[in-house]
């Protein structure tokens, strides 16, 4: 069923996002990151107590591909 869209005012959109308006079957992003981060790195709120006397961020990693984007199409 067709879809009816009024006004759309679009300020800003990433790279890996997805704007769709109407009608649509799939949505399939097209996108991947990896992030290395230390110990308390994402940690977020008030009045967090980290204790960490040693941190190390381990970045090997024995796979060749994690997520492969040669057949998302």
């Amino acid at each position: 069923m067709p879809a009816i869209v009024g006004a759309i005012n679009v300020v800003n959109i990433g790279t890996g996002a997805v704007i769709n308006i109407g009608d649509v079957f799939t949505i399939a992003p097209k996108a991947s990151a990896k992030t290395f981060s230390g110990a308390g790195s994402f940690n977020t709120g008030d009045y967090n107590t980290l204790t960490n006397y040693y941190s190390n961020t381990n970045t090997y990693e024995s796979d060749a591909v994690d997520q492969p984007m040669a057949f998302n199409l």
